[in-house]
Formats: C-alpha cells, sequence, structure tokens
C-alpha cells in the first residue's frame, strides 16, 4: 500500500495508484499486462503480508483494502522512509 493513501480502496484502485507512484506514467500510456502484474502482485504477495502484519483489512470476495489503525501509526515512518530514499521513487522493473 502506498503509504499517504490512508483511505480504503478498491484492488483496481489501488492497482493504479501504485502504478501512478511507481512508474510515473499515466495509465492510458501502459500496456495491460503491466496493469496485470502489479494487480497479480498485490493480490498474492503484498496484500497477503500486510494482512498477516495487521497493517491492512482485505476482503478477497469484495476486493477491498482498507488500511487499519496500526497501518496509521507506522504511517508516518513509512511516510520518511519514503521521502527520504531516492531509490524509492524510481519505477520498479517488472
Amino acid at each position: 500500500m502506498i503509504a499517504h493513501e490512508k483511505r480504503s480502496l478498491t484492488l483496481n484502485d489501488l492497482t493504479k495508484t501504485v502504478l501512478k507512484y511507481n512508474h510515473h506514467t499515466p495509465i492510458t500510456e501502459v500496456p495491460e499486462d503491466v496493469l496485470v502484474e502489479i494487480r497479480r502482485s498485490l493480490y498474492h504477495i503484498h496484500l497477503p503480508k500486510l494482512s498477516a502484519a495487521g497493517l491492512i483489512t482485505y476482503d478477497q470476495e469484495r476486493q477491498f483494502v482498507e488500511p487499519t489503525e496500526q497501518f496509521d501509526q507506522v504511517q508516518p515512518t513509512l511516510s520518511k522512509i519514503l521521502d527520504v530514499d531516492p531509490e524509492l521513487e524510481t519505477p520498479i522493473k517488472l
């Protein structure tokens, strides 16, 4: 999940947010397979880990992601890490 996002998101909205943040590219200019790979990575890897850590709740049936109070507590630290580490602002190779 993107550290500055504190609101609930659908999996599709979260996919678009990750694309925008990591790739700095408008969604209209991205091949569909990139979106599919981001979504797959979120669904199978990142969301289960964040959920297991208690940072989000994820309703797989509705594909709805919601930050928990624990996420709200660590969010300032995550934001500082993202702000300080210039490597995190470059696109992630998929």
